[in-house]
């Protein structure tokens, strides 16, 4: 992670130069919570949301988004969440009766299926814009709420058209439709009355796309090229017994399933870290800027000891995991602020009650977006 006060930063091309008089400081970011203590929430929310069938994982997660906004911290303070379990689980039913009616609809018969694929995708960005609008307005930090101004006309653009081009453009354009994913997300949010600005180049996801393409391009024909000489060494050969040949091609089938599992890793995490390195260095708020210095062998070795704990504890290790992944996340994300957060947030200016009315009326549905 880089330190505060590191004097590489913008001679590096991370940052771009702030000018001579600034003052300027380095605040990472940090998450202070511990897998034990964050255990003891999971295995409670667990058999609560099993025994009720469901109806709890709406508290369950309020408590956990609580837990991980609480114990991440920047500058001395730490964020907050505020969202009812009550309004989650109105959103979670509307979701669950909107996609129930989806598959029922299609059960019944193909065109009332289409039909009803059609009302859901002309429904799901408005539900999606609502969603964003609700996650930021129950986030704070330092008493001071962050707020979502994207509209429904935005998300129409965002998450049906700019897909339905991707489509037809062979995927050529599935870079654009995520780098306007992500300034939709970013450029629309506030904290406070303050906008946060995103200025990251579409050509850097093209980069990103065409890295990570690459990549995969080598890992494929290396396991091609394995696989082939597995076969031509006549592993799997006809003067095998039929038990032989069976445990063989299951064994074949074994290495195809663990190198598929690898690929989508090594996918995931390509990805992750030159998206989320590209956007929050390109994410301003006011006069301050972010920084994110995530690493891919980093990243992606959290990510597969994370996987086989999860697997040899039966999924008991799945909140060590979260909390491993929000450590290494969260403390490679830093703040690069010109003059001091106090002062920046004692100037902010109070908010409208009517917008605090407003989000008091939203819905939460979860499409982790």
């Amino acid at each position: 992670m880089m330190q505060p006060g590191s004097p590489t930063l913008e001679d590096a091309g991370v940052v771009p130069a702030l000018p001579e008089d600034a003052v300027t400081r380095y605040e990472p970011f940090t998450f202070t919570g511990s897998g034990d203590e964050y255990f003891g929430i999971w295995i409670v929310n667990l058999v609560l949301s099993v025994a009720t069938l469901g109806i709890y994982s709406a508290w369950a997660k309020v408590r956990r988004l609580e837990y991980f906004y609480r114990h991440t911290r920047v500058s001395g303070a730490s964020f907050d969440y505020h969202g009812k379990p009550l309004a989650i689980l109105k959103g979670r039913i509307f979701a669950f009766l909107l996609f129930g009616g989806y598959y029922v609809a299609g059960y019944i018969s193909p065109a009332l299926g289409l039909l009803a694929a059609a009302a859901m995708a002309a429904v799901l960005p408005w539900l999606l814009t609502r969603s964003l609008r609700f996650r930021l307005y129950n986030s704070s930090y330092r008493g001071l709420r962050f707020h979502f101004h994207g509209t429904p006309g935005e998300a129409y653009w965002v998450f049906l058209a700019l897909p339905v081009l991707s489509f037809f453009s062979l995927f050529t354009l599935v870079p654009l439709a995520h780098h306007r994913l992500k300034r939709f997300q970013h450029a629309n949010a506030s904290y406070g009355q303050t906008r946060f600005t995103y200025a990251a180049p579409v050509a850097a996801f093209y980069k990103a796309y065409l890295m990570t393409a690459l990549a995969l391009a080598v890992l494929t024909v290396v396991t091609g090229f394995v696989v082939g000489l597995v076969v031509g060494l006549g592993v799997i050969g006809e003067e095998q017994t039929g038990d032989q040949a069976s445990t063989q091609q299951m064994l074949l089938l074994g290495f195809f399933i663990v190198m598929y599992a690898l690929g989508a890793t090594v996918f995931w995490s390509l990805m992750t870290v030159q998206i989320r390195n590209i956007v929050w260095r390109h994410t301003s708020l006011g006069p301050h800027r972010f920084i994110s210095t995530l690493e891919v062998h980093k990243l992606l070795a959290i990510v597969v000891t994370n996987v086989l704990g999860i697997a040899c504890t039966l999924g008991l290790f799945k909140p060590y995991a979260e909390v491993r992944l929000a450590k290494y996340v969260i403390g490679e994300l830093s703040l690069v602020s010109s003059g001091t957060l106090d002062e920046f947030v004692a100037g902010a200016q109070p908010e409208t009650a009517a917008l605090g009315e407003e989000a008091a009326e939203l819905l939460d549905v979860d499409f982790g977006i």
